[in-house]
């Protein structure tokens, strides 16, 4: 089975092919500042990401002869896990959509090259995953409702892997999974479902190396109405020029970990406090999950941080045993489940949300 991948990210484009579960080729590009700089809403950017993995496609001698093209999901109504055929109302929703961001094109782009290889198009596990119980979703303002915004995709991907590792399926395991990225979600996984999870896009838990987690909501207010910032501003801080880079100038781990190792200040106490709230937020899932936890689950980029994982179990190990699955294979898992799809092993679900 040929696979075609496409992730599209804020700032790149991967593509890849697979055969089966094996990855043949893969491709893409950093996309700077300057090229984006004449898009002002990421729906601009259709036609040029479009072109360039096409582009790219012609360049490698990769005709359009896929049995499956699979994308990276985007911000879409709220809809349980699973792999989607992408379908008119989801191409609908994905152009309207309230939030913005790129992997927004990704199921647009997957359809229309699809069609020309006349084959199915899906999408999997978008970051709009809901399976949230109902009492995680009231707060305290009854016209704020918590929103579950995560990285689906690789927190159930590595879930799966871990399950099967063992010998279970996912859906036999309590699991929380730490995705420890430039955005850190918490989720707790309880029987193949995630039924609580922070907000790990626009503002909700730990902070980050680019995200502001939760913040006290009375000073926050304050800030909000001071004149002094713009609403798209006030959005930034929350997500993009929030956390790590808030206080440090830069999103760089690597760098602020070896100089905080070295005792450097402030990034070695700024850093501390980030994974404070991480363990924090893993400390409340464990709650969640009423104690009933097979093995906490520690992913992302920033999982490859001897010093940060080590921060980390010294808060955390005694909840439950620390699995380390570093890094994140999304490319893989899109696979994976197109491949799970067009083999009848994952049922195919229909986007037609309330």
């Amino acid at each position: 089975m040929k696979i075609f991948v496409i992730n599209p990210g804020s700032t790149s484009t991967k593509i890849a092919l697979f055969i089966d579960e094996k990855l043949e080729w893969v491709a893409g590009a950093h996309h700077t500042a300057h090229d984006l700089a004449n898009f002002h809403h990421v729906n601009e950017q259709y036609e040029y990401r479009k072109e360039f993995i096409l582009k790219l496609l012609a360049e490698a001698g990769i005709p359009l002869d896929f049995d499956a093209v699979i994308a990276r999901g985007g911000l879409l109504k709220p809809t349980p896990g699973g792999v989607y055929a992408i379908n008119e109302r989801m191409k609908y929703d994905l152009v309207h959509a309230r939030m913005e961001h790129a992997c927004n094109l990704g199921a647009l782009i997957a359809d229309e090259i699809a069609q020309k290889c006349n084959c199915p198009a899906y999408i999997a596990d978008p970051e709009v995953v809901d399976e949230f119980q109902p009492v995680a979703r009231l707060t305290g303002i009854p016209e704020i409702e918590r929103i579950s915004i995560f990285h689906a995709l690789n927190s159930k991907a590595v879930s799966r892997k871990y399950a099967a590792s063992i010998g279970k399926h996912y859906e036999d395991l309590n699991l929380i999974v730490v995705h420890l990225g430039g955005g850190i979600s918490v989720g707790a996984h309880r029987k193949g479902r995630v039924i609580d999870v922070n907000n790990a896009l626009n503002g909700e838990g730990p902070f980050s190396p680019e995200r502001a987690g939760t913040i006290p909501a009375d000073q926050f207010a304050e800030l909000c109405f001071s004149g002094k910032y713009t609403l798209k501003q006030i959005k930034k801080m929350l997500n993009g020029k929030g956390g790590l880079i808030a206080h440090l100038g830069m999103n760089d781990v690597i760098t602020i970990s070896r100089k905080a190792q070295e005792g450097e200040e402030p990034y070695k106490g700024v850093l501390e406090a980030m994974l404070y709230t991480v363990a924090k937020q893993v400390g409340a899932m464990y709650v969640t999950l009423r104690g009933q936890v097979d093995a906490i689950i520690l992913t992302g980029g920033i999982a490859h941080s001897d010093y940060c994982v080590g921060i980390l179990r010294e808060q955390i190990d005694y909840l439950a045993p620390i699995v380390l699955m570093p890094g994140e294979d999304e490319m893989g898992s899109l696979a994976f489940n197109a491949l799970g799809a067009l083999k009848g092993e994952l049922p195919l679900q229909v986007y037609n949300p309330k």
